[in-house]
């Protein structure tokens, strides 16, 4: 497992003008598991091990070798990405079937026996079990209606969640692409998914250099503007729905991460439980107008600094300061 820093050139610029003592960038986690080969939803391999590790994450990164060479061995003989995607969405798939397949009986049951609470997991269940039987993951059926999202996340499947496709490519590919990466992108485009392409070779030795003029100098030998960890960072970021509001003082610029449609008591409960609980009210002002009027008093001044209550939505770029009573 690895936490990696969410990069957003607004912190700094926060940081500028409150001459803050402390910078903590939002933060996004990564578990590393290993390859799933053929069988793994039968327990070949590790398998069953890493189908409960899958189980606990957000979303999933299908990290796809897209190079040749004889240095690192594959284990089907050949490359070939769309296989290997397949290979692991398939065994997803059939740890879901299997999963569902034994629950519905029991939900079933009660469901005919008049439960209320069965008969909605019973609608949310049989189109999922229609679909998986069919071939297809879950994530494609799934319901547009609050109640039944519900249900449905907590049925805990492992072809629910979302996917990003990296392409993990040698060095002299990682700007361009190559036939390879051209395959995955079709089918990303076919699924509704994302893509990144990286050269891990190339993040390898970039995190070697801890100058950060000297990573940037050469990936721009490369014809590369970013890291590919970066790009999988942002792209993991939008896959999940999340965004970034700020709490910024002298002391420190904190990102805290938040989803979309958050209310602004439920985004001072991701500081302090207490801060939701006693909620009072928000004081709210956005990025532009914290740069524009250089902080929290010239924004006031300005009159660009809200009161918002309980059912204000809050927006990706927020500063805001929230008054509480415990």
């Amino acid at each position: 497992m690895g936490r990696v820093a969410v990069p957003d050139p607004r912190i700094i610029e926060l940081e500028k003008i409150d001459k803050s003592a402390k910078l903590v960038p939002a933060q996004l986690e990564f578990v590393d598991i290993a390859g799933l080969v053929r069988g793994a939803s039968k327990g070949e391999g590790l398998g069953n091990q890493f189908l409960a590790n899958i189980r606990e994450v957000d979303a999933i990164i299908h990290v796809l070798r897209c190079f040749d060479g004889t240095d690192v061995v594959h284990v089907e003989g050949s490359v070939d990405p769309v296989r290997d995607a397949a290979t692991v969405e398939t065994e997803l798939m059939l740890a879901d079937l299997e999963s569902l397949e034994k629950r519905i009986i029991g939900v079933q049951k009660k469901a005919q026996a008049g439960d209320k609470e069965s008969k909605a997991i019973l609608s949310v269940m049989q189109p999922v079990l229609e679909t998986l039987r069919e071939g297809n993951p879950a994530r494609t059926v799934k319901p547009s209606d609050p109640e039944a999202q519900k249900i449905f996340n907590q049925l805990y499947l492992l072809t629910g969640k979302p996917v990003l496709y990296v392409c993990n490519v040698d060095e002299e590919s990682a700007a361009t692409g190559n036939k390879y990466t051209e395959k995955v992108v079709q089918m990303a485009a076919e699924q509704g998914n994302s893509y990144v392409i990286i050269s891990a070779n190339i993040e390898s030795e970039v995190a070697q250099l801890s100058d950060l003029s000297e990573q940037k100098e050469f990936l721009e030998t490369l014809g590369l503007t970013e890291t590919g960890l970066n790009r999988i960072i942002k792209a993991g970021y939008t896959l999940l729905g999340l965004e970034t509001f700020f709490t910024s003082g002298p002391k420190e610029v904190h990102a805290w991460t938040m989803t979309k449609g958050t209310t602004a008591p439920e985004a001072a409960g991701i500081i302090h439980s207490d801060f939701e609980k006693g909620f009072i009210r928000a004081e709210v002002i956005s990025y532009n107008d914290y740069i524009t009027y250089k902080g929290e008093s010239g924004a006031r001044e300005n009159g660009k600094l809200r009161q918002e209550g309980k059912s204000y939505i809050m927006h990706d770029g927020d500063v805001v300061h929230f008054l509480f009573n415990v």
